[in-house]
C-alpha cells in the first residue's frame, strides 16, 4: 500500500488523482487531503477515502469542515501551517502537490525536507523557487516526479539512463489554446468566456487562461529547465493542436523519442503515483488510425507575448521567473474578474519584470517577498 497525501484534492488534478486511486483501491491509502474553500466537496472526499487529516486554506471553511466531520476521527487543519503539516507527515510515501499558484512552494520544500517523494503538478514551485527546490531535493535524495503531461512525457522518454546522458534538447508541445491563429487585434476583443474554452483539456480557470495566453507554456519551459537541467536555448516549443504527442526529447545523434496518448491527465498522474511501475489505467487506448494526422507549427511569440516574456525571464534567471509568475497570477485573477483585458496580462507581467529590482541569489523569504511585490505592482498599475 502506497500512502498518499494530495494537496488540492478538489481541483482538476486532485479529483483525477482520486479517480486513479479508486481504480486501484488495494494499492493506495490516502493519508491527507486539502482544499482551498470547497467544504462540501472535501467533506465528500473525506467520507469516501477516510484520510487521517484534512486541511482547508480558508480558516472559516476549516471551521465548517470540522463541524461537518465531527462524527469522524479526521483531524482538520487550516491555512499554510496546515498545508505544511500535511506535507511533513511521516506517514507519507508520496505527496501530490496539485494546488494552483505560489501557495504550493512552501509545502513542497517542507515535504522534501521530510524526505518525501514529490509528485509535482504545481508549476509555480519550480518557476519561482527552482534553485531552492532542486538544491534541497539533491541534498535530501528526494525524487521530484513531474505530473504535467509535458514534463511527464519527457521524464518517461528519459528512463533509459544511458540515453539520458546524451540528451541534447527538450521539445515541449503546446495545443495553442483556443486562440491559435489569432492576431493581436483579435486577441484584444476576446472575453473571459472565450478564453475558458480550451480545445483539448479540462483544467481549472487559472491554468486555462494561462494556456490561452501561452503563459502556461512559458512557465513549463522554466519548469523544464530545472527538472531536466537544460538552458532555455536547449528547450524548443512546437504547437501540436491534437495534443496526442505530449512532448519529445532529442539526443546527441539527433534521434528523437516522444510519448503519445489521449489527452487525459490520469495517465501522467498515475505514472507519478506508481513510478517506476506501470499499471492498468482507466484511460482509453490511443488509436493512431482514428487520429488520422498530426500537425505541428511554430508558436507565434510576437502575437502571444507571454511566451517570449517567460523565455526572457528564464534567461535572466534569479527572481525574474518569480516576478513574472506572481504578476501573471494577479493579472489573470483581474482578467477573470473583468477588470483588465486579455492583452494586459502579458503587458503587466513584462512591466513587472522590467521594473522591479531583481536578485540573482535568493532565499525562500526573497521569493515570497518578490511574489507579493509583483502582485502589488500589478494591482497598482491598474488601480485595483
Amino acid at each position: 500500500m502506497k500512502r498518499v497525501t494530495i494537496l488540492g484534492s478538489t481541483g482538476s488534478i486532485g479529483t483525477q488523482a482520486l479517480d486513479v486511486i479508486s481504480s486501484h483501491p488495494d494499492q493506495f491509502t490516502v493519508v491527507g487531503l486539502s482544499a482551498n474553500s470547497s467544504v462540501s466537496q472535501l467533506e465528500e472526499q473525506c467520507r469516501i477515502f477516510t484520510p487521517q487529516y484534512a486541511c482547508m486554506m480558508d480558516e472559516t471553511a476549516a471551521k465548517e469542515l470540522r463541524t461537518a466531520l465531527a462524527d469522524t476521527d479526521i483531524q482538520v487543519l487550516a491555512g499554510m501551517d496546515g498545508l505544511c503539516t500535511l506535507a511533513a507527515l511521516e506517514q507519507n510515501d508520496i505527496l501530490l502537490n496539485s494546488v494552483v499558484g505560489m501557495v504550493g512552494l512552501q509545502p513542497t520544500l517542507t515535504a522534501i525536507a521530510a524526505g518525501t517523494t514529490i509528485a509535482l503538478a504545481n508549476k509555480e514551485t519550480l518557476v519561482a523557487g527552482g534553485k531552492l527546490v532542486t538544491d534541497l531535493a539533491k541534498k535530501m535524495g528526494v525524487d521530484i516526479l513531474p505530473v504535467d503531461s509535458e514534463h511527464s512525457a519527457i521524464f518517461q522518454c528519459l528512463q533509459d539512463k544511458h540515453s539520458a546522458r546524451r540528451l541534447k534538447k527538450v521539445v515541449l508541445t503546446a495545443s495553442g489554446g483556443p486562440f491559435f491563429g489569432y492576431s493581436r487585434d483579435m486577441l484584444a476583443q476576446v472575453t473571459v468566456k472565450d478564453a475558458l474554452k480550451h480545445p483539448n483539456w479540462d483544467m481549472g480557470a487559472k491554468i486555462t487562461i494561462d494556456s490561452a495566453t501561452l503563459m502556461n507554456k512559458g512557465l513549463e519551459l522554466i519548469e523544464a529547465s530545472w527538472l531536466f537541467d537544460k538552458t532555455p536555448d536547449e528547450i524548443d516549443i512546437v504547437v501540436h493542436r491534437e495534443s496526442i504527442i505530449h512532448s519529445l526529447v532529442q539526443f546527441d545523434d539527433n534521434s528523437m523519442l516522444a510519448q503519445l496518448g489521449v489527452p487525459d491527465m490520469r495517465i501522467p498522474i498515475q505514472y507519478a503515483l506508481t513510478y517506476p511501475d506501470r499499471w492498468p489505467s482507466p484511460v482509453k487506448e490511443l488509436s493512431l488510425a482514428d487520429c488520422g494526422s498530426l500537425t505541428f507549427a511554430r508558436p507565434d511569440i510576437e502575437t502571444f507575448t507571454c511566451l517570449g516574456i517567460c523565455i526572457e525571464a528564464a534567461r535572466r534567471g534569479g527572481l525574474a521567473p518569480c516576478t513574472v509568475s506572481g504578476a501573471n497570477e494577479e493579472a489573470v485573477a483581474l482578467f477573470l474578474q473583468g477588470k483588465i483585458g486579455f492583452l494586459q496580462i502579458g503587458e503587466l507581467a513584462r512591466a513587472a519584470m522590467h521594473t522591479l529590482p531583481q536578485k540573482d541569489v535568493y532565499s525562500l523569504e526573497d521569493v515570497l517577498a518578490q511574489d507579493q511585490e509583483a502582485r502589488a505592482f500589478v494591482r497598482a498599475a491598474v488601480g485595483a
